[in-house]
Formats: structure tokens, sequence, C-alpha cells
């Protein structure tokens, strides 16, 4: 079998398709802002390649073989493609796009985003569909490997390719039901300690930031029960004597949709004095979506929804 030519490129094929579009030496190099002469040799070396004359003299004209007029049409067809394939993207019709795009986040994060973010879907993009996966231990091989499309959480894991986003800045409220007795009076420290109180951990985790503040008081605190989820955590606490912990926008911001499930179980968030690190909540993407029109839609929604605007 005989190897292809070594200087084989997509050229030749665009200046096949001039040449047999003009059947003319002198016109085809115009068209292609070349010289006649380079015209002739890359004619020359199209003949070698495809082994036939191609266009031949016929009086004053060139008129083209029978093997040209046979790869007429496809030779204007590869030069559409490679020019589809090479020209920029001039954006996206949401409309006929038709995806499943798959997100990674916490079950308070999902709750928060679905709604949001399948309304944005249903009047620009209704063959949009999303898919929410519960947190893994790691994002980064599954966006590497096109498993996910975004991670979204507090983003402290990544691999040294991955784009992430800081989407908003939260604050840790605690949640109780209605008549529970820190939802009377001044909170403070002593009776945050006292109170009986359920966490949330992926890994099982019985201690976090709110033990550590009350450490520096010389307080602790009794949890009862380690949940793998807020949602569950927050149900928890609707109906019992509990305390949660809730995100919540910080003084002066527009309220967040995490904290919409807390108030939809109808508890109360109080704020805890002390001093408790913010919570960034963010999204990770792998760089092979960056430039993606889809993609890019997805990105601006979850931003929309995630970030509400102040309201005017």
């Amino acid at each position: 079998m005989s190897s292809p030519d070594p200087n084989l490129d997509a050229n030749l094929a665009v200046a096949l398709d001039a040449l047999l579009t003009e059947q003319s030496v002198t016109r085809a190099a115009a068209r292609l802002h070349t010289s006649p002469a380079a015209m002739s040799r890359t004619l020359a070396r199209l003949r070698r390649v495809l082994q036939d004359p191609l266009l031949v003299r016929a009086g004053q004209a060139m008129v083209p073989t029978p093997r040209a007029e046979a790869l007429r049409e496809e030779a204007a067809a590869v030069v559409r493609r490679l020019e589809a394939l090479l020209t920029p993207s001039g954006g996206i019709d949401l409309a006929a796009l038709r995806r499943t795009f798959t997100v990674q986040t916490s079950d308070l994060v999902g709750a928060a985003l679905a709604p949001g973010l399948l309304a944005l879907a249903r009047r620009r993009a209704p063959g949009v569909s999303l898919r929410v996966l519960a947190e893994e231990w790691e994002a980064g091989p599954a966006l590497r490997e096109g498993r996910i499309d975004l991670e979204i959480g507090a983003i402290d894991h990544v691999d040294p390719e991955t784009r992430v986003e800081e989407l908003v800045t939260l604050r840790m409220a605690a949640g109780v039901r209605a008549g529970h007795p820190l939802a009377e009076g001044t909170l403070t420290p002593a009776r945050l300690a006292a109170a009986e109180h359920v966490a949330v951990s992926r890994r099982g985790r019985f201690t976090g930031p709110l033990d550590t503040a009350l450490a520096e008081q010389g307080l602790s605190r009794r949890v009862s029960a380690v949940l793998p989820g807020h949602l569950a955590a927050m149900a928890l606490a609707a109906v019992g004597d509990v305390v949660c912990l809730v995100p919540t926008a910080l003084p002066g911001e527009p309220p967040s949709p995490l904290g919409d499930a807390a108030y939809a179980l109808g508890l109360r968030l109080l704020d805890i004095p002390l001093p408790l690190p913010p919570l960034t909540i963010g999204m990770a993407w792998h760089p092979r979506h960056t430039a993606d029109g889809g993609h890019q839609w997805l990105r601006g929604a979850v931003r929309r929804v995630l970030r509400p605007a102040p309201e005017e």
C-alpha cells in the first residue's frame, strides 16, 4: 500500500475548488490572493496527486476533464466544511439546543439551583435537561473525563488545569423551628452551646468551624446526629428541638436562594454571635468547555440563579 503524500494539506482542496470553479489559473489565483505562477505550481501538484490533468486547454480557454467534473461538487463541499470547521463560533441557537448537563453539588445547592435553572431553560433553551449528582470525594477526574459538566459548591480540591469561578460568599446562621427556645430572647454563645445540634458532614464528622469558635470561648456543644446533607438536617430541625447550620446571605446582600429551603420548612434563621469563616460557593469546569456555547449558557444561568441581582 502506498503511503499518502507527506505534503498533502487542506490548501490543496481549497486550490482545487478555486481551479474547478474558475476554470482559469489566473482567475483562481486572484480568488485566492496569490500569483498565477504559484497557482500554476499548485495545479501541477494536484495533477501529480490525482494523476489526472484536471484542466486542459481548448483554444483560448481551459476545460475540465471528466475526473475534474466528477470532483467539482465534492471539492466545493469539502471547502465549505473546512470553512465551518475553522470559523470561530458566532454563538449558539439556544432554542435548537438539545443537551443534558450534569452538575455535581450538594443537596442544598441542587435544591436551590434546579428551579431557577429549569425556569431559565424553559424560556431560552427548552431542549436542555439537568442531571444533578451527589458530591463525590473528588470532582477533578469526573470533570476531566467528561462525566460531569460543572462542580458547584465549596471548591477546595481541583486539578491544576481546572477553571474555577467564585459565585457568592455566604455566612452561616442557626436554623431552628419557630417554637424553639432559642427563637426567644438574645442568642448568646452560651445558649447556643447548650442547645442540641445536628451537624452536616459527608464524611461523618461531628466537629467543624462552630466547635472551634465555641472552644475559643471555653464552650462546647452536643451534636446528637450527623447527617450527610443540609436538607435532611433542616427537616430534622423543623420538627425537633435541634439546631442546624444554614448558609444565608451576608448583611446588605440580596437574599440567597440557598436559604429558600429553610424558609419553606418554617425555620427561623438566627445570627450566630461568634466569628465564623465565610462560605464561598463557586463552580469548577474543565477548560475544554470554556468556549463551548452550550456550556457558556449553563455557566451564565448558574450565575443568575446563585448570584441574584440586588432589588431595585
